[in-house]
């Protein structure tokens, strides 16, 4: 399963905020939600450990590295590199 976006591809992280309905495990931090970023690569595909956390059947969701633009998290940060994280595709949009 490559998923259904490629290297270089422009997303958005969604804003979703699912733990104001109740207990869930989430492994997309909060200071990403609706900010830009890219997609450097996708790692293959992993059984979704927001599932796997409360024993329910999880599906393989892909994984990808997204870089982020640390200026556009933390308005005083250095603009010297990326900040690289894995974020699963349920989490990412296509940003235009």
């Amino acid at each position: 399963m490559s998923g259904r976006f490629q290297p270089g591809a422009a997303v958005r992280v969604r804003d979703a905020w699912p733990e104001r309905q109740g207990p869930v495990h989430l492994r997309t931090p909060h200071y990403l939600r609706g900010r830009p970023g890219r997609v450097l690569r996708s790692l293959g595909a992993f059984p979704n450990p927001e599932d796997l956390a409360f024993g329910r059947p999880a599906a393989a969701v892909p994984l990808y590295h997204v870089a982020f633009d640390p200026g556009t998290l933390w308005p005083d940060a250095a603009r010297d590199g990326d900040l690289v994280v894995e974020v699963f595709e349920h989490w990412l949009e296509p940003r235009a």
